[in-house]
């Protein structure tokens, strides 16, 4: 397996607060989510009661996480199913998010996830209590209806092309930052570096997360996101189960 070689490197800077989770299986960290109903606002868009509808976001940021690292950070005892031995998952969806440009958007206290959409979500997300908290947290503020935000998530993820070189890795691996976004970005000819970031929380590769206009047709420029990312010199990426 052969990987460029990195540039040399901007001086590390914090990536997240260690409290941060690799996967938003972080619903067992939160308060419960309301249980005001939903109801459709005057456009007919679906929101919950209490909310605004935000279709006036900027841009939408699909985080993509690296699963084994989730599974070897306490992950195995939340999601079974995604760290059982021979499971061997590399990127999974964490999510899809509305981003401003400037600043960060609005806490969203969405509503519960209807079991009929529920039940289509079991190839795009590892975990069930992931997909609905994600519903919750973010989608549930879109200003769509639950179908209608998991098709922006699935097309989002189908908009991505996992870099071969990261779609099975069997023995851990450890690389410069920049050398998983130059395999990104070889992978999909239209992303820059100044679309994407690499979050490295405890040393070890934690996401992707790549910035995709609203109708998720291009990527788009993203410097807050950036900023935020993993600038050390080495990052671990651990092998699947």
């Amino acid at each position: 397996m052969k990987l460029w070689v990195a540039a040399a490197l901007l001086a590390a800077t914090p990536a997240f607060a260690a409290s941060d989770c690799i996967l938003d299986n972080c619903a067992d960290q939160r308060p419960a989510a309301s249980s005001r109903a939903s109801a459709p606002d005057d456009a007919g868009r679906f929101r919950p009661r209490g909310t605004a509808p935000s279709g006036d976001f900027d841009y939408y940021l699909l985080a993509l996480s690296w699963s084994p690292s989730f599974c070897a950070n306490g992950g195995a005892e939340r999601s079974r199913r995604q760290c059982a031995p021979g499971a061997n998952p590399g990127f999974v969806v964490h999510g899809l998010w509305q981003q401003y440009a400037r600043g960060a958007a609005p806490p969203c206290d969405g509503g519960g996830l209807p079991s009929g959409v529920l039940a289509g979500l079991g190839d795009l997300y590892p975990d069930e209590g992931l997909a609905r908290h994600e519903w919750r947290a973010h989608g549930a503020c879109s200003g769509k209806s639950p179908s209608g935000y998991f098709a922006d998530v699935r097309a989002a993820r189908d908009a991505v092309t996992i870099p071969p070189e990261l779609k099975d890795v069997r023995q851990s691996l450890t690389l410069a930052p920049l050398d998983v976004q130059r395999a990104f970005v070889a992978a999909n000819p239209r992303l820059r570096p100044g679309m994407m970031a690499v979050t490295c929380p405890r040393g070890a590769l934690a996401e992707v997360r790549i910035c995709l206009s609203k109708d998720l047709r291009d990527f788009v420029a993203c410097p807050e996101v950036v900023r935020r990312g993993c600038f050390s010199q080495s990052v671990v990426v651990p092998a699947g189960r």
